[in-house]
């Protein structure tokens, strides 16, 4: 085919149906090119099966599937983590939870470091990469969630073990730990917000518990301390109403110094304490 009937970089930048970021981010992922390549050639043709493969995309995204999917990939605590349709997309309220225990860390870095229902692995690789002498451990029910995760781990170079199964039946019997943290599924079964949005893409057991929204909460609290060294610590992410009720969860399962953090929002987004 010749340039001439071939389609130019520039009508596909300026794609009139998606936002200039969104539309880049596209052809950045069907061209395998940096922005600053594209800018350069702006006025170079591309091939038609790169023209369609980009069509077939922007058509996705304008049936609402979320850009994370699309492009296969996510930035998390300044790293890129991929992501599949399996997992959660890593969303920036939860770095809260990583900042939380990178700083408990600090005075404990050889610390064991348990992470339930790590998804895509952001939590437990970030934690990882920022206390690299930690023994860090993360599971997950999902087999699929689980490929992704040991994939973003390898390919970042954290030192993560990694077990398949429900909470805390995951683990074998004796093992325990310093620090745990957890962002499980807490979104009501009848939410709406589950039929909006990025969340109508998600997996719906890592949204929702199908209950209330506080029974995986629940049950990881209440497991906790028979996890759980002398002096260790729990943090767990919830939704932005479900503050006092985790808290009060903390208190009847023994733990003291129990508290809330708010995220850059200002919602109580995560809660924790120690025993």
């Amino acid at each position: 085919m010749s340039d001439v009937s071939r389609p130019i970089l520039q009508a596909f930048l300026q794609d009139p149906r998606l936002p200039r970021l969104e539309a880049r981010m596209l052809l950045e992922h069907v061209l395998q090119k940096p922005r600053a390549w594209m800018l350069a050639h702006d006025t170079d043709p591309i091939e038609a099966w790169q023209a369609q493969q980009y069509q077939a995309l922007a058509t996705r995204r304008l049936a609402g599937e979320p850009m994370a999917y699309l492009v296969g990939h996510r930035e998390f605590m300044g790293h890129d983590f991929a992501v599949t349709p399996d997992v959660l997309i890593p969303r920036p309220e939860t770095e809260l939870l990583v900042e939380t225990a990178l700083a408990w860390l600090a005075d404990r870095p050889e610390a064991a470091v348990l992470d339930l229902g790590t998804g895509s692995g952001v939590i437990a690789v970030s934690i990882a990469l920022g206390a690299p002498r930690a023994a860090v451990t993360a599971t997950d029910a999902s087999a699929a969630a689980l490929q992704v995760a040991v994939r973003n781990a390898a390919r970042l170079g954290a030192r993560v073990d990694f077990a398949q199964g429900s909470w805390y039946d995951a683990l074998p019997a004796r093992a325990r730990y310093d620090l745990i943290v957890s962002n499980p599924p807490y979104i009501a079964r009848d939410d709406q917000h589950l039929d909006q949005g990025d969340l109508r893409f998600e997996p719906r057991n890592a949204l929702t518990d199908g209950a209330d929204g506080l029974r995986d909460l629940a049950v990881i609290v209440a497991g906790a301390a028979a996890r759980l060294r002398p002096g260790g610590a729990l943090w767990v992410e919830h939704g932005w109403d479900q503050a006092a009720a985790v808290r009060q969860l903390l208190a009847a399962a023994g733990f003291d110094q129990i508290t809330s953090r708010r995220d850059l929002s200002g919602i109580e987004r995560i809660s924790g304490g120690s025993l």
